[in-house]
């Protein structure tokens, strides 16, 4: 069992560090005041091959592996929290959708542009009596000769109102339950009858905005369904699977970020004539920190690593999502306790990295789900 990175993991390390140095963590604060999405990094991103890092160069992607995939979206969401997520759902769910289950005219098609950034990817899959179960979804696609008619709506769409190509599931037959959705490839700006109907003023995850959609007689030509009808059930689970191994990647960021800014104060900050860092309760405080990131930073890569291989990590992709996304928020938090009252105004960053935190227990499969689904497999 190798724990170093390979001279190519390397180089990619170091230019994402550099990128999120230079353009992505003098924004930040900004991002996080405004909302604003930043098409502009994104463009950037995309010219650096950030937007397609784990697809074949066939397709415009990178070709990277998994591992290297995780440690540029942790530096990432190092960066920005929100960007971390515009670039996950971006690329673990819609562009694996495509991947995975579209053919090869559709993946040159809509995944070659989201690759280079040309056009950005959403994913939608929740709707408000839909969100843990999917099942329950009320969106419809009814066949019409060579074409699909889409009515319904989605709620918490990461990029959905400003993405390009969207991936959405529906339900083809009403009565067969999970086997009766299917999953679609939507054009917001060539399909009549998709509409935004606002976004989501959110705790944190600025930047990426979050958006609830409708679609009314939406038409779509059956050259858009992914796969077979019925397959749409399996194709999120199978999607959402590998996207926690991503959440893990921007929890870890996050962690990472409160970690270095808390030591970084603990060694400025001075309390009767010495720095803080010199009291043992600060240095176990730090010590923890680092401990819970080193332990979920191997999760992560083990999820990956069992991704590239090709075997189950369903177990292991939930558990490194579980245990990142927690810590994410214990570390978050203490570091707005080694900051004491600085740390609760929005003169210091861990109070942006501490609202960012919260969403990883809660999106891509929540705390509670993912203990069930440890659980249902180590009981398989």
């Amino acid at each position: 069992m190798d724990f170093s990175l390979s001279a190519e993991q390397k180089q990619i390390e170091e230019m994402v560090t550099e990128f999120v140095d230079e353009e992505v963590a003098p924004r930040a604060a900004e991002i996080d005041e405004t909302d604003e999405f930043p098409r502009d990094l994104v463009s950037e991103m995309g010219d650096l091959g950030l937007m397609g890092m784990p697809f074949p160069e066939e397709y415009d992607g990178a070709g990277l592996d998994y591992h290297s995939y995780a440690l540029a979206l942790e530096e990432i969401a190092r960066g920005s929290g929100g960007l971390g997520t515009v670039v996950a759902a971006h690329t673990s769910l819609a562009g694996n959708m495509l991947y995975q289950y579209g053919d090869e005219d559709q993946k040159h098609e809509f995944l070659a542009p989201m690759n280079r950034g040309d056009d950005v990817g959403a994913f939608a899959l929740s709707e408000p009596g839909a969100g843990s179960d999917v099942p329950a979804m009320d969106t419809t696609a009814e066949k019409d000769g060579s074409e699909y008619v889409l009515n319904g709506g989605k709620l918490w769409i990461s990029n959905g109102s400003v993405a390009e190509t969207v991936t959405v599931f529906a339900k083809t037959d009403t009565d067969a339950g999970a086997k009766g959705i299917s999953s679609f490839v939507v054009r917001p700006e060539e399909d009549d009858g998709f509409h935004v109907e606002g976004t989501e003023d959110k705790l944190g995850d600025k930047g990426c905005p979050t958006a609830e959609l409708r679609f009314d007689d939406l038409r779509i030509p059956e050259s858009r369904r992914l796969g077979e009808e019925g397959d749409g059930f399996r194709h999120a689970l199978e999607t959402l699977n590998g996207g926690r191994i991503t959440i893990a990647a921007r929890s870890i960021g996050l962690a990472r970020a409160a970690r270095d800014d808390a030591l970084e104060y603990a060694q400025q900050r001075e309390q009767f004539d010495q720095p803080i860092s010199d009291f043992q309760a600060i240095q176990h405080k730090l010590a923890d920190m680092d401990t819970k990131i080193q332990a979920a930073k191997l999760l992560m890569h083990k999820a990956a690593d069992l991704k590239i291989r090709g075997e189950d990590f369903i177990k292991e992709a939930a558990q490194a999502k579980l245990y990142a996304s927690e810590i994410s928020r214990e570390v978050t938090n203490e570091g707005i306790q080694i900051h004491g009252g600085y740390g609760y105004t929005k003169d210091f960053d861990v109070e942006r990295y501490y609202r960012d935190a919260k969403l990883n227990e809660i999106y891509e499969g929540t705390s509670e789900v993912l203990r069930n689904t440890i659980a249902q497999r180590m009981l398989q």
